[in-house]
């Protein structure tokens, strides 16, 4: 029969141990900076999505002919809201051989739009820079 060794220590009587203590402290630290950065992303996400009224995005391009590349652009902003959309064409090594800015405006809030970009070389792709309205 084997003999069933007491805890070297009475349990309870002398408080938690320190990895206890440790632990608990180590959580509490970690619950507070996982909700600080959550809130972070989450105001900077806000911020980045209100603070644009109008907002881009490339739907399809094709090469037409050696100097000229058409964009499918989709556009969605404010009602009120004007602005200007920048498109660019690159060339197989990645130089820029192709921009236009596209003016938005007008009462829609979805403008889906068929642009003719003109290139000084034969393009390989073509790319939304980025829009923006006119009140910032």
């Amino acid at each position: 029969m084997t003999a069933v060794r007491p805890p070297v220590l009475p349990e309870g009587r002398y408080g938690r141990s320190s990895d206890e203590r440790a632990d608990r402290g180590l959580r509490i630290v970690g619950s507070v900076l996982g909700v600080g950065l959550l809130a972070l992303v989450g105001w900077f996400g806000y911020d980045y999505v209100a603070g644009q009224s109008v907002s881009g995005e490339l739907i399809k391009f094709k090469r037409v002919s050696a100097s000229a590349v058409e964009v499918h652009l989709e556009v969605r902003k404010d009602k009120d809201a004007t602005g200007t959309c920048t498109l660019r064409s690159r060339a197989e090594d990645g130089s820029e051989v192709g921009r236009k800015d596209v003016r938005v405006d007008g009462p829609e809030t979805r403008i889906d739009r068929v642009v003719t970009v003109r290139t000084t070389a034969s393009a390989t792709s073509a790319e939304l820079v980025g829009c923006t309205s006119d009140d910032s």
